[in-house]
């Protein structure tokens, strides 16, 4: 978080809702962005409803949208396109599948037939026991005079309060663990190591929650010497959420910080 960033939202009925967000940056160019958002009838779970239309357009045209649909009980396929300016730079099919104990899922990404080149992922994830799940994912890539793949080994165990994963592949290893202390502080930690570029980071991020203060507190630190804060404050009665951040970064020696408001 950097600069001054004001984001208004309005619920125009229980299905639409439009968000507009200025930000004036002091490390880039400022900006405005249109978000529009559109949730149909059939709901799964309160955080699930379908069909889900989302776009988001900034000042100079650029546009990203998602179109998220339910084609059966257990299938859901989501479609994203993204413009910088007049010219498409992404677009991406999704299918997924939802079994019992078992997830499985296809992306498309830039397809494209004349040219013979797109990207495609595969992920399949299984419920061993009711806390462990073991899966992969595979990555193909093909264009003209290149071709390749890259697996990678996955695993999750979910206890009452932590969570672990581990992912394994050819690049590398990430693992990370999740613990809820109690109803106020949560705590997390993340480590990657790169086998290519022969680098680990290493990064360490909690939250303190303060209802009775309204506030929500999210503080980091990681290997590369980066302290970062985010302090977040209700201001009842009035629907107005307003947010300070801060970081640091001791091995450049850079410093932002930065405030925003959000109505609604």
């Amino acid at each position: 978080m950097e600069g001054v960033k004001l984001i208004v939202n309005k619920a125009l009925s229980s299905h639409f809702q439009v968000t507009h967000t200025v930000h004036m940056s002091t490390l880039g160019p400022s900006n405005y962005h249109f978000n529009a958002t559109y949730v149909g009838d059939r709901q799964l779970s309160p955080t699930e409803a379908f069909p889900t239309l989302v776009g988001d357009m900034d000042n100079c045209g650029s546009l990203n949208a998602q179109v998220l649909h339910l084609v059966a009980e257990r299938i859901r396929t989501k479609a994203v396109f993204q413009t910088h300016q007049s010219k498409f730079v992404t677009w991406q099919f999704d299918g997924e599948y939802r079994g019992d104990d078992c997830t499985a899922t296809i992306t498309l990404g830039n397809p494209d037939l004349l040219s013979e080149s797109v990207i495609m992922v595969a992920h399949f994830l299984q419920s061993v026991t009711s806390r462990l799940v073991l899966g992969g994912e595979m990555v193909y890539h093909r264009r003209p005079g290149e071709e390749g793949a890259i697996v990678t080994l996955a695993g999750k165990y979910t206890a009452l309060k932590w969570v672990a994963t581990l992912n394994i592949g050819y690049g590398g290893a990430h693992a990370s663990y999740y613990h809820k202390a109690n109803e106020q502080v949560q705590v997390g930690v993340e480590l990657e190591a790169n086998t290519r570029l022969q680098d680990t980071t290493f990064a360490f991020g909690y939250q303190l929650n303060l209802p009775q203060a309204n506030m929500v507190f999210r503080g980091l630190l990681d290997s590369n010497w980066c302290v970062g804060g985010v302090l977040e404050k209700k201001l009842p009665p009035l629907p107005v959420t307003l947010a300070l951040g801060a970081f640091l970064n001791h091995w450049k020696n850079r410093f932002h910080c930065g405030f925003s408001v959000i109505v609604g």
